[in-house]
């Protein structure tokens, strides 16, 4: 924790369970667990629920008359679609057009929002759009993060909060959860139905401790922050710089990356135009270096980060996170790869400092769940 400057209450709990709290965007983070399982407890999140410490995101209050004027400056969706009690993905890109990180904007009022973003350049973003406007922005690290995953969740959350089963994917509600005041957003970043709780750093302990404690019957148990790894890969949600140059630089220019490398164009708000980076975003349409794609890779045996892909012995791209679901028996990974490559059926090698070289064949994204029916179901 010599990096970290920002603290879960929830820290006892995690060292209680093995983890040394590493670092992640300034916040002790439960990375991993000497106790448990990380494939345990990826199949507690697809077919039970498992409860994540996932405060080190970072929440800013944004409040005042400019506060849409604010968030449509600094982000790619149109906040005046956007209605209190909903929520929305969004990115950020600076002056070239390339992007800086990712959020979700939640409308809270007429004129309030909450923005939770990682660990690129939200909050810098956001304080720049707001100077000389009418528009408080505050930081909050009271405000922790507590995500309920799977599709137990709403059998579990039933019991205790009137309405659950009917809030819709992307949508919250300002309620209370064992008595004390929580807002609960249907979100995630798992693949499967799931809910944030937010609530004060000091209810969390209480909050972590009861579900866990009540929902042991129903499978539910705590889960490390790297399980997000292996299902985020199934589910193609990306993690800033992970995914990105910043991580894997190209060898003549600097990091950063398009909308349209990414992915995640659809991130923009049909035909809007002011947002920071726009006139670059919209230039560079057509002129990708690269697509992330995926990749199915024969046998169980998982590359690390940062493996070569290889065509023809050459090197052509880079995996940047790889998994081996025991759930679905297949071994799939997100990968930088050549605009020619992003198809179905290329195929390619993989060359594993560990494993040696292992057969690839190119893949659309998501592989699990591909029409997203289980984090949109209903009732």
């Amino acid at each position: 924790m010599t990096a970290s400057w920002r603290f879960s209450t929830l820290a006892d709990r995690h060292r209680a369970l093995g983890s040394e709290l590493e670092d992640w965007s300034g916040m002790g983070t439960a990375w991993s667990y000497a106790k448990g399982d990380p494939d345990a407890e990826y199949m507690a999140i697809r077919t039970k629920a498992g409860l994540m410490d996932v405060s080190g995101l970072k929440k800013v209050h944004i409040t005042g008359p400019a506060a849409s004027h604010v968030i449509d400056r600094a982000t790619t969706r149109n906040m005046e679609k956007l209605m209190p009690g909903r929520s929305v993905y969004a990115t950020m890109l600076n002056d070239a057009g390339k992007f800086v990180d990712d959020c979700v904007v939640y409308r809270t009022g007429p004129n309030a929002f909450m923005v939770v973003h990682g660990s690129g350049q939200g909050f810098e973003q956001l304080s720049m759009a707001a100077n000389g406007r009418d528009v408080a922005i505050r930081f909050d690290d009271n405000l922790h993060d507590l995500s309920l995953q799977g599709p137990l969740a709403v059998d579990y959350l039933a019991k205790h909060v009137p309405g659950i089963r009917e809030l819709p994917y992307f949508a919250h509600l300002q309620t209370s959860l064992f008595g004390k005041p929580a807002m609960i957003s249907r979100t995630g970043y798992t693949g499967e139905r799931g809910y944030e709780l937010f609530v004060r750093g000091q209810d969390a302990p209480m909050v972590w401790d009861r579900i866990l404690e009540e929902g042991a019957e129903m499978g539910i148990i705590p889960c490390r922050f790297t399980t997000l790894d292996m299902l985020r890969t199934e589910s193609y949600l990306l993690f800033f710089p992970y995914d990105n140059s910043e991580m894997y630089p190209f060898a003549d220019q600097p990091g950063g990356d398009t909308l349209w490398e990414l992915g995640l164009d659809f991130t923009v708000s049909p035909g809007k135009q002011g947002f920071r980076g726009a006139d670059e975003h919209y230039r560079l349409k057509g002129k990708e270096r690269f697509k992330i794609w995926g990749l199915k890779l024969e046998g169980d045996k998982v590359p690390g980060n940062g493996a070569p892909v290889l065509r023809d012995g050459k090197q052509i791209g880079v995996v940047t996170q790889a998994m081996h679901s025991p759930l679905n028996n297949w071994t799939v990974a997100i990968a930088r790869l050549p605009v020619d490559c992003a198809n179905d059926g290329t195929k390619l090698t993989v060359n594993c400092e560990t494993h040696g070289q292992i057969a690839a064949t190119t893949g659309t994204m998501p592989f699990f769940d591909p029409d997203k029916k289980r984090r949109t179901a209903k009732g």
